[in-house]
């Protein structure tokens, strides 16, 4: 398999306008092979929806999923172009489906990587660099190491970086590419929040040995 570089991500990139992670799998798919890499991206759509990725998304749905036993809840807005798009069967099913996913994914916190502020992710280098299984390994492994581990959990706290629960093989960025060059507009997760029953509330802990007591009036 060949090396997918950065820089021939890249330039990919630069001539597609797709997406860097769709850039990279289009690479990998094709061993490094920019030709047929750039077939790929257009057979998939990928490079037209790359195209409206810059115009104005300002219509839309605020969508809403409340998990079954009442106990998570997710609104999320996501964006379209037009009204009359947003009113469509199914870019309605999209945004449901995204609310689905946030709530089944209690690990994202923010939509992509480019949200995450800096102080986490040096917090998060941080961390990894002080892990006792590095501590005896050269400085340049240590580094690799440790940048593919932080790329890794920024990836778990993004919400298109996430396999799609309905189709593994593919990540909600990928889902939400697909429908773009669909239905021919520019789509966007615009921002979301998850409830979760209970959450941030102190719970005082009581022992079944003490619940019991207190019950029958022995203590």
């Amino acid at each position: 398999m060949a090396t997918i570089s950065a820089k021939l991500v890249k330039e990919l990139r630069d001539k597609t306008n797709a997406g860097m992670m769709d850039c990279k799998k289009a690479l990998v798919e094709n061993d490094g092979d920019t030709a047929k890499a750039v077939e790929w991206l257009r057979q998939k759509g990928i490079t037209s929806a790359g195209k409206k990725a810059s115009r104005v998304a300002a219509e839309g749905i605020v969508e809403s999923y409340i998990h079954t036993g009442g106990r998570i809840g997710v609104i999320v807005e996501v964006n379209c172009e037009t009204d009359f798009v947003a009113r469509r069967e199914d870019f309605q099913s999209l945004a449901k489906n995204i609310a689905m996913q946030i709530a089944a994914c209690p690990n994202v916190e923010v939509i992509k990587i480019d949200d995450i502020e800096p102080e986490v992710v040096k917090k998060e280098k941080e961390i990894e660099m002080g892990r006792e299984d590095l501590a005896n390994k050269p400085e340049n492994i240590r580094e690799k190491i440790v940048e593919g581990r932080v790329q890794k959990r920024l990836g778990e706290m993004c919400l298109l970086s996430q396999p799609y629960i309905r189709d593994q093989s593919i990540t909600v960025e990928e889902l939400i590419t697909q429908q773009v060059a669909k239905i021919g507009e520019n789509i966007q997760v615009r921002r979301f929040t998850r409830f979760v029953l209970g959450e941030g509330i102190e719970k005082e802990e009581v022992s079944f040995a003490d619940e019991v007591a207190a019950q029958t009036g022995l203590k």
